[in-house]
């Protein structure tokens, strides 16, 4: 076993993670092509439209000084020089994209996928351990269940992504001094659509907060809390891929999660592990027929 310094890790900054989050978003965007659909020019004109009508009328009702009009400016231009776009519309905007997405699901439910997903992460069997480092702190997790469809059926040849934070509250690529695919990984189901994963509890953080986002919670006197959770991505053959994260009772930000994730029906149940090594937890994905 060799010893983990977590020197460089803690030393990230917005504005690192930020400049990840976005360059990794351009490359996605890249190679999705038109499979992420076309917006036609009656669409743009419309939402922009009512986007900018929005804000003037914001403007015009509150009263908007140019001193705030301007601090917005200069704000603005500091989200782009820091590259947290993808930071901000995730924490703030996403949740509602993904409730029109979904509200047709009968399944599972899903939630934001947040800016901090890669794709392409080990492969492994349905019952392996996810990459981690040697000793990585953390209580050990074992996460178990079976992908099936809405009619019951088990889906074989399922797939389950998973990617969190480690015991600090950082995530591989987007801190410096984590292994390359440190706490990510994908299970293949078994022919019962099982799964049994062996990974960490992680850890509750704060969002960047040394830049543009960070000075905007500053500014609203807000806080920066995520609760703990776990992200997943879960797709079949046939089936609508589901984007989630899970949760654990008890966090003290399950209630004010400053990206407004949480949804009762994502809360875990930890139960105490036989062997007397961290907790288990027993969780289903239905996933439902492609549309």
């Amino acid at each position: 076993m060799t010893d983990i310094s977590f020197d460089a890790e803690v030393t990230a900054k917005a504005a690192e993670s930020g400049a990840n989050a976005s360059a990794r978003f351009r490359e996605r965007m890249a190679s999705a092509g038109t499979r992420e659909g076309v917006v036609d020019t009656a669409r743009v004109d419309y939402l922009a439209s009512k986007v900018i009508k929005g804000l003037n009328d914001i403007i015009l009702e509150d009263k908007v000084s140019y001193a705030e009009y301007n601090a917005l400016k200069a704000w603005l231009i500091k989200v782009g020089e820091d590259g947290e776009w993808p930071l901000f519309l995730d924490v703030w905007l996403e949740h509602s994209v993904e409730e029109v997405a979904s509200e047709h699901r009968e399944g599972s439910k899903g939630t934001i996928e947040g800016p901090y997903y890669l794709d392409g992460s080990p492969e492994l069997e349905w019952n392996g351990t996810i990459p981690m480092r040697d000793d990585e702190p953390g209580m050990p997790l074992v996460f178990a269940g079976q992908v099936r469809a809405v009619d019951g059926t088990p889906l074989t040849g399922a797939k389950v992504e998973l990617w969190h934070a480690d015991d600090l509250g950082f995530y591989s690529q987007f801190a410096p001094g984590l292994p390359e695919w440190n706490l990510r990984g994908t299970w293949t189901v078994n022919e019962d659509g099982r799964f049994e994963i062996h990974t960490l509890r992680p850890a509750p953080y704060q969002i960047p907060t040394d830049g543009a986002c960070g000075q905007l919670i500053a500014a609203a006197g807000w806080h920066a809390w995520r609760p703990a959770h776990l992200h997943f991505k879960v797709s079949a053959p046939g089936h609508e891929l589901i984007t989630t994260q899970l949760y654990f009772p008890g966090d003290p930000h399950n209630d004010d999660d400053i990206a407004s994730a949480v949804k009762p029906e994502l809360m875990l149940d930890p139960r105490e592990n036989p062997n007397g090594e961290g907790v288990v937890v027993d969780y289903d994905f239905v996933l439902d027929p492609e549309r």
